[in-house]
């Protein structure tokens, strides 16, 4: 499949944004002015354009490891009051070495062309071996040291300032031999004088990124697409527990029912990375909201269903990825209109836009969540014959989705079974049980809207 890698990775830088606006307070912006300073003082290094631009996207996701370090520290301190504040002061203060580690892992996965072990490792460590794990300058990579600088001076002085030049040159100063090497002040002090600050403050670090950087169009094999991503799935999935590994399942079950339909492997690998970056836009969409125990407001719910519309804005901006936008963004729309984003129709939903929902909707009823147990294949079939019943999702694709995982003797077992029904009037889920669940499995909309089935 070919892709370009550079635009795919600014594409999907917006969503890694999100998230550190969210966990850490960053202002908006932070991974591309760190990814600016990085490229700059590359180039003033004399690197070549390839290593420029890896070493520069690496920048660009240098915090890609806070969502599974955040996971792992909630999991360790579940039902305790530990604020996520005094956790991010860990991660900052030499507590949070994990985020380095787990960070790392993740960018092993991405298919850059030079040589950038341990730069994300090692982009938190002092050159006087006071940093998170205690390695000094000459130990670590030349990336990780130039993005360690530039991720200390966006976070300590606020660069969008135009009035703030000589307090970031003098706090570099100051740091030199300590915190920074004196041949990274070098390169910063050479390449980042007060008009390169003007011109970022002027036009914008994504815009001169762009100008700067090569792009990285090329053939990707199959394995390497599914790495990136798997990359990005991980990403979203490692953000809230309440989602732990859907969109991976979703991905998973994307690529089987592909095959099971014939689809080339191009096709197939499109499908796969569609499925994968279904939920992206979940990335936006406060965690707050996402593992909220109590029913959400009306404004709330609004803003978890935005999180279509967000991953159709980013997978929009990215050159080829049409067909995947599409597939991926459409998951929650319905056959009679009643879906969102967009609210589409069955005459403007493709067979591929009908799958991914049924897949989204299968996946999110047989998972295991913190507030419910996954339901059986029988149980789940049930519940989307009865929607496809209802006109909201395409009934042929639901019965082959139904025979490609489970087999009939197990439905109509569920069918037999009788309860009191409660009916989502979003999505037209059936809940059985005593009394309405607190929120929609599928849709997410609040239990309190539930409707009593006759």
């Amino acid at each position: 499949m070919k892709l370009d890698l550079t635009e795919f990775l600014f594409g999907m830088s917006s969503a890694l944004d999100a998230l550190e606006v969210e966990f850490l307070g960053r202002a908006t912006g932070h991974g591309e002015r760190v990814a600016w300073m990085t490229m700059k003082m590359m180039q003033a290094y004399g690197a070549d354009e390839t290593l420029t631009t890896d070493i520069t996207l690496l920048a660009l996701l240098h915090d890609n490891g806070l969502a599974p370090y955040y996971r792992q520290y909630a999991e360790k301190k579940k039902g305790k009051n530990d604020s996520l504040n005094r956790l991010l002061m860990k991660a900052e203060t030499g507590n949070g070495a994990e985020h380095c580690i787990l960070g790392e892992e993740a960018v092993e996965l991405l298919p850059f062309e030079s040589n950038i072990n341990n730069v994300i490792l090692y982009h938190h460590e002092n050159a006087d071996g006071t940093g998170l794990l205690k390695m000094k300058a000459e130990d670590t990579p030349l990336g990780s040291r130039l993005i360690h600088l530039a991720d200390t001076v966006d976070v300590c002085c606020d660069i969008r300032d135009p009035e703030k030049y000589d307090m970031v040159l003098s706090f570099v100063q100051q740091m030199k031999g300590k915190w920074f090497c004196e041949d990274t002040v070098d390169l910063f002090e050479r390449s980042l004088n007060e008009e390169a600050f003007h011109d970022m403050q002027t036009r914008g670090a994504e815009a001169l990124l762009r100008e700067g950087l090569h792009s990285q169009v090329r053939e990707f094999s199959d394995a390497e697409i599914h790495s990136i991503a798997d990359f990005f799935a991980r990403l979203v999935d490692y953000k809230s527990s309440f989602t732990k590994d859907h969109s991976m399942g979703v991905a998973a079950k994307a690529e089987k029912m592909a095959r099971f339909y014939g689809f080339d492997e191009e096709k197939t690998t499109r499908y796969y990375l569609a499925g994968a970056l279904h939920d992206i836009g979940k990335m936006f969409v406060d965690n707050d909201i996402l593992e909220k125990p109590d029913r959400l407001t009306s404004e709330e719910f609004t803003k978890m269903q935005d999180h279509a519309a967000w991953t159709h804005t980013i997978l929009s901006r990215i050159p080829g990825l049409k067909d995947v936008d599409h597939w991926a963004s459409r998951h929650h729309e319905k056959l009679d209109g009643t879906g969102y984003c967009e609210g589409l129709k069955a005459e403007d939903l493709s067979m591929e836009d009908r799958l991914m929902g049924c897949i989204d909707i299968y996946q999110a009823l047989t998972e295991k969540r913190p507030y419910k147990e996954g339901l059986s294949h029988a149980k789940a079939a049930s519940i989307m014959r009865s929607m496809a019943k209802d006109g909201k999702i395409d009934a042929g694709i639901t019965e082959d989705l139904l025979s490609v995982y489970g087999d009939d003797s197990e439905d109509n077992e569920a069918e037999t079974h009788e309860g009191k029904k409660w009916k989502c009037p979003v999505c037209g889920y059936i809940y059985e049980g005593d009394n309405p669940p607190e929120a929609c499995p599928v849709c997410h909309a609040p239990g309190y809207r539930f409707e009593p089935v006759n």
